[in-house]
């Protein structure tokens, strides 16, 4: 990458500037060492906050994660707070999970808020991300961020920011933080200097409070009273979940849990992985080798800040397999619903969440138990957006999207691994005290329902030119949206960016209902799916397809999942993404 001018000032400005001399010497390293392309990827533009807030590699540099990109965040959403709630006492709650340099981020972003007169509480060492939007909602906090770049690989770190309702925060605060966290134009307008007084430790007590209302949750405890010795493997990745699964877990009653002892100690360089994120199986695979040693029932896993979750269940033939987020999803709603009912606890005001590219067995199910299903955008903040629009006329039960994330009861207006992992052991030990494995009442659901069957290909695009390729995908499949894939016409393009879906053989026009999102949903005639949709958070586009067909016996699940992969096979071939 050539240094423009542009990229020549910001170098010089933090060459001069004010910023520390550790800061200064690893910059000038890179000039007298004439790594132009590294110097260029660090200072090409200002690290973006997004919506969500900060993500980025951390080092040195305008579009890097360190204490000067995080201290004009946190002074501009500092800034906002004050203006949004004016003659109020403020407070925000802090978490962070087990990333190198995250508690020294903690520290400094609550040092900030102190200094601008904002009442911080500061988890007292590495906690879930769900904990802390368990946190605002419990202290009345107008606000709320943790330090956590979720299952990035170890270089990464990032910054999100909650608001008071515990979710992250959505329009119109979103883009009005945005305003003001970029019109501080350099670090000699954070307040670092922290006001100790105002800074407050959370710790025991907090963890108690959200511990209890997770086991308020639980729907079926006589079923795990008898089978409460469910052999449970648990690893949580050197995260945050080691603090909060395993105590969550005896709470409901299972006293056989075998935690992954080589993956148990925080650590931020993730020594046991490549990356530490539980949709891939090769994060997965000690938890998975454990399991096979000590002959267990159920794998279970989290990533780093704890609010995704990965399964691993046993299948007809004995051997370990993964699921993926739409199972796990699709059978937590099938679990949530049908146990609701057995109990007598359903009411008609009950509903249920999921994206807009999660399976629609989801949709399926709730229909089968006459409960209202809501589609939204992907992420949590969305699935917060309509509870908190539906607060005191309908119930939520649940949501979840494909990307291994779930949210059971309102208690936390985030995805939440901690309340999953109970939840699923939960659902493992009503399944065994029914005589079923995991795995059978998965391919029993889908004989119900039809066997939906789903993937993902990401595409990774890094730097500047990554950028632009992923934009110039999203325009080309918009201005030549393709006629077939895979042999099938497409009879509906759904453009969440304009928020028009079009009938392509009509050609009639009706709206999304939804925020605008720059993501593409081609529909075929079969009744296939194909999505695309770049990434808010990574330098990646992602494809999702989701395929369908009746299954009409268990035995035909393996034949069946064949031919659906195959189909997939054909459309990522058919559209050239590989």
């Amino acid at each position: 990458m050539a240094l423009t001018p542009e990229i020549q000032t910001r170098v010089n400005s933090w060459l001069s500037g004010n910023y520390d001399a550790d800061t200064k010497a690893s910059i000038q390293q890179l000039v007298d060492s004439g790594q132009d392309e590294a110097l260029g990827d660090a200072f090409y533009r200002t690290l973006e906050f997004g919506t969500g807030g900060l993500r980025g590699i951390m080092g040195a540099g305008s579009n890097r994660m360190n204490r000067y990109t995080l201290g004009m965040a946190t002074q501009g959403l500092s800034n906002y707070l004050l203006k949004s709630f004016p003659g109020q006492e403020i407070k925000v709650a802090l978490a962070h999970d087990s990333r190198n340099n995250s508690r020294e981020f903690a520290q400094i972003a609550a040092g900030i808020f102190s200094a601008n007169g904002i009442t911080a509480y500061l988890f007292e060492a590495l906690r879930p991300t769900p904990e802390l939007s368990f946190a605002i909602r419990r202290l009345g906090c107008q606000s709320g961020c943790v330090i956590t770049a979720s299952h990035n690989p170890k270089e990464y770190n990032g910054y999100k920011v909650y608001w008071e309702d515990g979710s992250q925060v959505v329009a119109p605060h979103d883009k009005n933080i945005i305003a003001e966290v970029e019109a501080i134009r350099s670090p000699d307008e954070v307040k670092f200097t922290a006001n100790p007084a105002l800074i407050h430790p959370l710790g025991a007590d907090l963890d108690e409070a959200y511990l209890t209302e997770v086991h308020k949750l639980s729907i079926n405890p006589a079923a795990i009273q008898r089978q409460h010795d469910l052999k449970i493997v648990y690893t949580p990745l050197h995260g945050t979940g080691i603090t909060m699964v395993p105590k969550a877990l005896a709470r409901f009653g299972f006293t056989n849990v075998s935690i992954v002892e080589a993956q148990a100690t925080p650590d931020g360089n993730f020594p046991t992985v490549l990356s530490p994120n539980p949709e891939e199986k090769v994060a997965m695979q000690m938890a998975l080798d454990q399991a096979q040693a000590q002959d267990a029932d159920l794998v279970l896993a989290t990533d780093p800040d704890a609010d995704r979750i990965g399964i691993g269940v046993k299948n007809t033939a004995g051997e370990w397999v993964l699921l993926n987020g739409n199972q796990t999803a699709a059978l937590l709603t099938q679990y949530l619903l049908s146990a609701r009912q057995e109990a007598g606890t359903m009411t008609a005001q009950d509903y249920i969440v999921y994206t807009i590219v999660t399976s629609d067995v989801l949709g399926d199910i709730a229909r089968h138990y006459g409960v209202k299903a809501y589609q939204t955008l992907t992420g949590f903040k969305y699935i917060a957006g309509i509870i908190r629009d539906l607060e005191g006329k309908e119930t939520y039960i649940g949501g979840g999207e494909e990307s291994y994330g779930y949210m059971i009861g309102d208690f936390v207006r985030d995805k939440d691994s901690i309340s999953a992992c109970a939840i699923i052991a939960e659902m493992a030990a009503v399944a065994r005290d029914r005589g079923q494995s995991l795995y059978e009442a998965m391919v029993q659901m889908y004989t119900e329902y039809g066997l939906y069957k789903e993937d993902l290909i990401s595409l990774t695009k890094k730097g500047q030119r990554g950028a632009e390729e992923i934009q110039e995908m999203m325009r080309s499949l918009r201005a030549n949206p393709p006629k077939t894939i895979a042999r099938q016409p497409v009879v509906e393009l759904r453009d969440y960016q304009t928020g028009v879906i079009k009938n392509m053989v009509t050609g009639a026009e009706t709206a999304t209902g939804l925020e605008s999102s720059n993501v593409l949903q081609f529909i075929l005639a079969d009744g296939s799916k194909v999505s695309a949709r770049p990434s808010g958070t990574e330098p990646k586009i992602k494809f999702y397809f989701s395929v369908r067909n009746p299954l009409k016996s268990a035995v035909d699940f393996d034949q069946v999942d064949a031919k659906l992969g195959d189909y997939i096979n054909l459309i990522i071939e058919d559209m050239q993404l590989k």
